[in-house]
């Protein structure tokens, strides 16, 4: 092989390699499907793209079906929105369906809900079909102590210009859950609720709960009604068992004070009764003195202990005479 043969063979394995560089770097076939659906883009915006370090397919194919659909939408806010982080393909599909639907969005507002975490398209399906939400059962309590539980259907509907900013599904539902606890609440009985619970959803709805929110509520519809417990019977129960409680503890604390003063009492007796033991004991030290003195003479000593058993033959006979009455009794 000579070396001209070698130079060629050099010459075209440079140029493919350096072709295919340039169709790698350079969206030419992309360029080509662009001007072929009418979207007037320049090769350099391509390139440019490239360097900014965005894939042209994902702003020039929404760009071509955002032309196709007849919306005026430029090359720098679909490539600003997908420098921002947002899904473009995304926007430009539900700027096209609220299009259809004859709902107004301008690019920008859809930017931003997609760029606040929202679903742009399912908030337009949203608009054109509404979406139902179930609550779960809510229990509230009639004036009767009757618990009643509840289960609604909120109908809504996606409000486009409080989307960003707006409270989400939870919101409505705790709300919803508020009104229907204080409807049944306010009701006079249980029975009320039970014959008419549209009572239920025409109070809910006339509150306005859809204030501040990303949705319009449409309608309130209760799916299901069902009689739980007794609350007024059970708080009762539980107070007269905590009444119950409180009179024993001061039946308790009465008989503990009744034992402590008989305790006290018994220990005032005991004590009186040895202070008269003691006393006694003086006496016949005292007499005895008093014979030694000559204050007492030995006939009064006889009196008094003439007096002392005369005194206990009475106490004798009155004992013998109580024991007799209690064996009759």
């Amino acid at each position: 092989m000579t070396s001209s043969s070698i130079a060629i063979i050099l010459i075209v394995i440079a140029a493919v390699i350096v072709l295919a560089v340039f169709f790698t770097f350079v969206p030419v076939m992309l360029w080509i499907s662009a001007l072929a659906a009418g979207v007037r883009i320049s090769i350099f915006t391509l390139v440019g793209m490239r360097l900014r370090r965005v894939i042209p397919s994902r702003v020039v194919n929404p760009l071509i079906k955002a032309h196709k659909a007849g919306l005026n939408v430029k090359t720098n806010q679909l490539e600003s929105h997908y420098l921002a982080g947002g899904n473009v393909d995304r926007v430009v599909n539900a700027l096209i369906a609220a299009e259809r639907a004859n709902i107004e969005l301008p690019f920008e507002r859809g930017a931003a809900i997609d760029l606040a975490g929202r679903d742009v398209l399912e908030a337009v399906q949203m608009s054109v079909n509404p979406k139902v939400i179930e609550t779960p059962f809510i229990a509230g309590v009639a004036m009767d102590g009757i618990e009643v539980k509840a289960k609604a259907r909120i109908t809504v509907r996606a409000n486009i210009e409080r989307l960003v900013g707006g409270a989400g599904e939870e919101t409505i539902i705790a709300r919803v859950g508020e009104g229907i606890v204080s409807t049944i609440g306010s009701s006079d009985n249980h029975k009320k609720v039970l014959e008419n619970p549209d009572m239920i959803s025409r109070t809910v709805l006339s509150k306005g709960l859809d204030s501040g929110t990303a949705f319009e509520i449409l309608s309130i519809d209760i799916a299901d009604v069902d009689i739980g417990k007794n609350i007024g019977a059970i708080l009762q129960t539980d107070q007269a068992d905590a009444d119950k409680k409180i009179a024993q503890a001061k039946a308790e604390e009465r008989r503990a004070m009744a034992v402590a003063l008989e305790q006290e009492m018994v220990a005032r007796v005991q004590e009186m009764r040895a202070k008269v033991v003691e006393s006694e004991a003086e006496v016949p030290l005292a007499m005895a003195d008093a014979l030694k003195s000559g204050n007492l003479g030995v006939m009064d000593y006889m009196n008094f202990q003439n007096i002392n058993a005369d005194t206990d033959m009475r106490d004798s006979i009155s004992k013998m005479s109580d024991q007799k009455d209690s064996k009759k009794d």
